[in-house]
């Protein structure tokens, strides 16, 4: 006999004046057929913003006609979640630097902790040097016209110790296993064919200095505490006009990491992940060449992309073609100064319900803060229109529809939580996890306009749940029984 339980009605009409994470109110109830405690609560977010991540009770015996099944099936398992989050950029780390300390722990906490104000963000991903949202473009090796460093004696962090590197010690003492993704944006310009900041292609004899350059920011940084799980080769390499920026194109990266950057990983023990691509879907051939050649594929972990271009799916396209690797999700923008309504619901769809049912095991969105100008960004082709996830002007802070939207997984889906079978639907997307401690976490969105009553088939257990018309809705359900 299935256990049903109901969202009350009621609890729909209430408006959400401030942002209240984890309230505390949910139910417990007794299976009268079989004595098994029942947990099952929902954050709601509506499109209309009445509601944001606003926690309901869950009450008991529904006779509801539900508008549509969703079979959550937690015995059938894919890919292990490494978890959700942002790019902290130069910028972010500036803004978030020039707060006052209490302004600046509070908004930490709030973002990386995992108690119930905050919504446990478990994944950033970092430039290595300057992304096109610092000050100014630069690298940790930048020298006058003409010189080179072949040994990079002249390589130095000191800029990254200014604000990230403080800001990524705060945050590693609030949740010390975030897992954290260096990017390069450009390789210093005295490497490149044209001695810019901007586009360009990795010259051949400065391969091997390169490999070396990555790998020492990696031991850098861990000689600061801050270790460095995984490694893109290029941030966006077919856009070589963003500044930074670099040309790399696939035949260029395959023999990058298979002639110099594997084997200086491997000879100097780095364990660092190697992922390749870190651009747009419209290019799956990208990543798949790469990964058909044996000799650069066995030093790599998996491919990572951008939305920018191209569909979702053609993430399947890559895991079909090379299903022993894993897929990432690195970044997408919100464009200023944003539309809560429409980014909402178009990011939640196709990237943290889309993409994770396209295999991915991160979502990313860009940029976690910038000022009210989004600023700063480097001069010719910096990104001038890039919404943070956060406006922060001195100790003011702004949630923007970044924030709510990994929010609405982060808070739910810790690290190693395992994507579930589910249904699909047509009108309520969705994706359900398992979480290490055995809750199921289900992720819907109602795209109609109406209420929608959904029966909610978790095991031997049904939830049904009324998700209001355009909302997102998180369901968690703990049960002591073993699925």
């Amino acid at each position: 006999m299935k256990t049903k339980v109901r969202l009350s009605t009621p609890y729909f009409l209430l408006v959400c004046t401030c942002l209240v994470i984890g309230s505390g109110c949910s139910s417990k109830q007794k299976n009268e057929s079989d004595d098994t405690k029942t947990v099952a609560k929902i954050y709601i977010t509506t499109l209309d913003k009445s509601q944001r991540l606003k926690e309901h009770k869950i009450a008991a015996n529904s006779t509801d006609t539900p508008d549509a099944i969703l079979q959550v099936d937690p015995t059938t398992t894919y890919q292990e979640m490494d978890g959700f989050g942002y790019t902290l950029t130069g910028g972010s780390a500036l803004h978030l630097s020039k707060m006052s300390a209490p302004a600046r722990a509070a908004i930490l906490q709030e973002l990386f902790g995992t108690d119930s104000t905050s919504i446990g963000v478990s994944y950033l991903r970092l430039s290595v040097g300057a992304s096109d949202l610092d000050e100014r473009p630069w690298s940790y090796d930048d020298l006058p016209h003409g010189d080179t460093d072949v040994e990079l004696t002249q390589f130095s962090m000191a800029y990254d110790t200014l604000y990230l590197i403080p800001v990524l010690q705060e945050i590693l003492n609030i949740t010390p296993n975030i897992k954290l993704m260096g990017s390069p944006w450009s390789p210093p310009a005295w490497m490149k064919d044209n001695k810019d900041t901007r586009g360009g292609s990795l010259l051949p004899e400065y391969q091997a200095v390169y490999a070396n350059y990555l790998a020492k920011y990696i031991q850098e940084m861990a000689k600061q505490g801050i270790p460095i799980d995984a490694l893109t080769i290029q941030n966006e390499p077919l856009h070589p006009g963003n500044n930074p920026s670099l040309l790399m194109l696939a035949d260029q990266q395959a023999g990058f990491i298979k002639n110099n950057l594997g084997p200086t990983f491997e000879a100097l023990g780095i364990q660092t992940k190697i992922i390749i691509y870190d651009h747009n879907a419209d290019r799956p051939d990208y990543p798949i060449s790469i990964l058909n050649d044996t000799l650069a594929a066995q030093y790599v972990d998996g491919s990572a992309f951008h939305l920018y271009g191209g569909k979702i799916e053609a993430l399947s396209e890559v895991h079909e073609a090379h299903p022993s690797k894993n897929l990432y999700f690195t970044e997408q923008w919100v464009g200023a100064p944003g539309n809560f309504a429409e980014n909402v619901a178009w990011h939640n769809e196709t990237l943290i319900i889309g993409a994770t049912r396209n295999w991915s095991k991160t979502i990313l969105e860009w940029n976690l803060a910038a000022d009210e100008n989004q600023e700063p960004h480097t001069d010719r082709g910096g990104c001038d229109r890039c919404l943070g996830a956060l406006t922060i002007m001195r100790d003011s802070v702004v949630r923007n529809p970044a924030y709510y939207i990994i929010a609405q997984a982060s808070k739910f889906v810790p690290p190693g939580s395992l994507r579930i079978a589910s249904t699909t639907l047509t009108d309520i997307p969705n994706v359900a996890f398992k979480t290490p401690k055995g809750a199921l976490v289900t992720i819907l969105q109602n795209k109609n306009t109406a209420d929608k009553t959904i029966d909610v088939q978790l095991g031997e257990t049904s939830v049904v749940i009324t998700l209001p018309g355009k909302s997102i809705g998180t369901l968690i359900y703990e049960d002591d029984r073993e699925f």
